[in-house]
């Protein structure tokens, strides 16, 4: 239920406010995810902006001005920045609206349509020539691996010490042969629930993108496996294929095998992260319905993705120290 800034904001929320058009807009708060940031709608005179705080991750806010510029400038859709403070890590965004990705699948409609305007905005952004910002952190093989510690951590807590010694090895033997694709910008958490449907607008800007301040330099895989192996979304197994399939299509020069490859390291990777991040929110911070309603679905994706032959140490360290 909506109500004044001044009911629901903070000090400094409010401060940052006062000094725009915003100041007595009426105020709700937007349904967050598993992340620090919070959102909220601002509404006043059949307008509207959303505001969000970033307060207790500041070091997020220069990474999504920065990617969200260099997105905006390669022509694809993301929230303009209607006034800012990055020292507060308060930015007054554009409102996309309430159209979800994730809220049209969960009515009747054509999945096919969403899912293939997902993957035509990675198509476009994979082979843009200046997709990439100079100078962008690189997603590389010990970054991945530093990544997924957390799994040693929150889902093997008791593991030996040579336990975990040979889960770095396992993973270290294959983390590179994800790297045998070209790189691209790497959104990371490039899923459903981070995309907007813009029907006002043309191609790959029909869709909004959002959550984007992640962002490295990585293979092109990384995101294709996010948004066909969703975490919190079942996708079909015949819908995944067919975007697989169009991806590839535009995709000529690309090696399929070390695709598959790389597809299948980058999925594992990807899925024992989250495995990781859903137990210690569980555990650590009291939200349980994370591992509850999708630690399920991750572990079957895990498996799936074990089975290429590339991950046969991975499967074999999983089967031993993680059941």
């Amino acid at each position: 239920m909506a109500g004044s800034v001044v009911k629901i904001l903070n000090d400094s929320a409010r401060e940052f406010l006062n000094a725009t058009a915003w100041s007595n807009a009426a105020c709700e708060p937007l349904t967050g995810d598993a992340s620090a940031r919070k959102y909220f709608r601002l509404q006043k005179d059949k307008q509207s902006a959303v505001l969000m705080d970033a307060s207790s991750v500041l070091e997020s806010v220069a990474p999504f001005i920065q990617i969200g510029q260099h997105l905006h400038q390669l022509g694809f859709s993301v929230p303009a920045i209607l006034a800012r403070s990055d020292g507060k890590g308060l930015l007054l965004l554009e409102d996309f609206g309430d159209a979800t990705f994730t809220r049209l699948l969960d009515n009747p409609c054509e999945p096919e349509k969403l899912y293939t305007l997902a993957t035509d905005v990675l198509i476009a952004l994979h082979q843009h020539p200046q997709a990439t910002p100079k100078d962008l952190r690189v997603y590389h093989p010990e970054k991945m691996l530093e990544d997924i510690g957390l799994f040693l951590e929150w889902r093997t807590p008791t593991i030996s010490e040579a336990g975990k010694a040979e889960f770095k090895t396992v993973w270290r033997e294959v983390l590179p042969l994800g790297h045998q694709v070209p790189a691209s910008l790497l959104l990371r958490d490039y899923h459903v629930a981070n995309l907007m449907l813009l029907p006002g607008r043309e191609g790959v800007r029909q869709a909004g993108l959002l959550d984007f301040q992640d962002a490295y330099q990585g293979p092109i895989t990384y995101d294709l496996a996010s948004l066909l192996e969703d975490a919190r979304r079942d996708v079909p197994e015949e819908l995944g294929e067919k975007m697989l399939a169009r991806y590839l299509a535009r995709s000529p020069a690309l090696d399929r095998k070390a695709f598959e490859t790389s597809l299948a390291i980058l999925a594992a990777l990807r899925h024992t992260r989250v495995l990781a991040i859903f137990e210690r929110l569980s555990r650590h911070e009291g939200k349980h319905d994370y591992k509850k309603l999708h630690s399920p679905r991750v572990e079957r994706l895990l498996q799936r993705a074990l089975r290429h032959p590339m991950l046969a140490g991975v499967k074999r360290w999983m089967e031993r120290y993680a059941r």
